[in-house]
């Protein structure tokens, strides 16, 4: 009786359970999660809900080196990157480590590569070495050294080594501009993550690190830097999001000492203390109005979500024991995934967490759906969920997707293996699905359709 109520209740809140609201990044995939950081796209019959490595799959490229970055897309060019070493270094492995990053860098060379390829065919049209040297920073084990998804606007291409630079190039390989980055220590040891985007005709870059954290804006024409705005949080790996809404522009970055947005220009909108974990991975989004933003590693007792109206200004932080206020539409205190940023689907809040359990919410209240359901033992997840089609996805390490029906009770209609290691977040576009593993691109799709 419980579930009948609360799906109709969802029903009401929500008006219909529409299973894709925003067809944007459905053509162009230009940034990690889409071009609305959603990781949702509309129904389309040509997307892929079964697959393996032959079946459904157009094409797969093998792609040297190591890199956690999604591939994304523009027209009939993918783009990707990559780094590789002159000699044989630790490769990562699935699973939970438990400990510190590597204390020092690998002794060897290592390049750190673009790499441009058809949509249609799978084919090498280019590829460029931005840079080549010895690693000045370590990472953890099971970081790489291109762990960031490239961006674009469509004119030009943004590739963004995290402790290297940030690397300009027109769709033909052409490098046109190189910003270089003074490299700093992160927490452990574990490197840099967090993507750049594009707002305006701006790359924003943010480098939340131990020593001089900030957030940068450079010319998308020209390299130069417009502003930088130093930032006293620690450590992070979330992209940044821009956030627009009516007539407004805003850069969301969450961060272990405060969560805050910024305008166009550098200037600080709101903020507040969330509590947030130790570690700050999961990449903020908005969805029917409302933005989300959460941490959690596992081990800490501060995991909380929130649900932040648009418009908000100043401090906006909760009053003690409060959940919510004039901009906080909800809070939770402990149900924020560590790796995965979660996904809103026909109305529904899915946190999948890295141990192999999912919980689901009602978006726009943050009211419990269901609590901690497990996947198959053994199931460890670091890619971020995708859907379309009425069905959520979920991409475990060892290359296995849990295929559910959108809905209020847990349930996987069948799994699609690849048997490879897979830490990077699918891209969709042009019905195609492209999932990166550890040594290739695949490009999969209803071959039929």
């Amino acid at each position: 009786m419980f579930r009948v109520f609360l799906t109709f209740a969802l029903w009401v809140n929500l008006g219909t359970l529409s299973f894709a609201p925003r067809a944007a990044g459905q053509e162009n995939w230009p940034r990690f999660r889409g071009a609305d950081a959603t990781g949702v796209v509309a129904d389309d019959p040509r997307l892929p809900d079964t697959w393996d490595q032959e079946t459904n799959v157009l094409w797969k490229a093998a792609i040297p080196g190591r890199g956690w970055g999604s591939p994304i897309v523009w027209g009939d060019r993918v783009f990707v990157s990559a780094v590789h070493s002159d000699e044989e270094y630790e490769q990562p492995k699935a699973g939970l480590y438990l400990g510190l990053g590597r204390s020092a860098p690998p002794d060897s060379i290592h390049h750190w590569m673009v790499y441009c390829l058809s949509l249609t065919t799978g084919e090498l049209i280019w590829k460029h070495e931005a840079h080549v040297g010895k690693p000045q920073m370590p990472r953890h084990p099971k970081n790489t050294y291109a762990a960031e998804t490239p961006t674009t606007d469509g004119s030009r291409l943004y590739v963004l080594f995290g402790d290297v630079g940030l690397y300009c190039y027109d769709f033909e390989g052409q490098q046109l501009w190189a910003h270089e980055i003074e490299p700093k220590k992160t927490l452990f040891g574990y490197g840099a993550a967090a993507s750049p985007v594009v707002a305006d005709d701006q790359v924003i870059m943010v480098y939340d690190n131990q020593e001089e954290s900030y957030i940068a804006a450079l010319d998308c024409a020209s390299g130069n830097e417009r502003w930088r705005v130093a930032r006293d949080n620690l450590s992070s790996w979330a992209t940044p999001l821009v956030w627009k809404y009516d007539d407004q522009t805003e850069i969301v970055v969450p961060g272990v000492v405060e969560n805050r947005s910024y305008g166009i220009d550098g200037s600080l909108l709101w903020h507040f203390n969330g509590q947030m974990s130790s570690l700050v991975i999961p990449s903020p989004f908005a969805v029917d109005g409302l933005l989300y933003i959460t941490s959690g590693y596992f081990q800490d007792e501060k995991r909380p979500v929130f649900a932040i109206k648009p418009g908000a200004r100043g401090d906006i932080g909760l009053e003690a024991d409060a959940s919510s206020n004039e901009s906080i539409a909800w809070s939770l205190k402990k149900m924020g995934p560590y790796n995965t940023s979660p996904i809103v689907y026909g109305g529904y809040y899915y946190t999948l967490l890295d141990r192999g359990m999912i919980t689901c919410h009602n978006a726009k209240t943050g009211e419990l759906v269901y609590d901690r359901q497990r996947f198959p033992q053994g199931a460890s997840f670091t890619a971020s969920p995708w859907a379309y089609n009425g069905k959520v996805f979920f991409l475990d390490e060892d290359g296995e997707t849990y295929v559910m029906p959108l809905g209020d009770e847990f349930k996987i209609d069948h799994v699609n293996s690849l048997d490879e290691l897979c830490v990077a977040t699918p891209s969709i576009c042009q019905g195609k699905l492209l999932i990166r593993t550890a040594g290739q691109v695949y490009c999969i799709s209803n071959q039929s359709n």
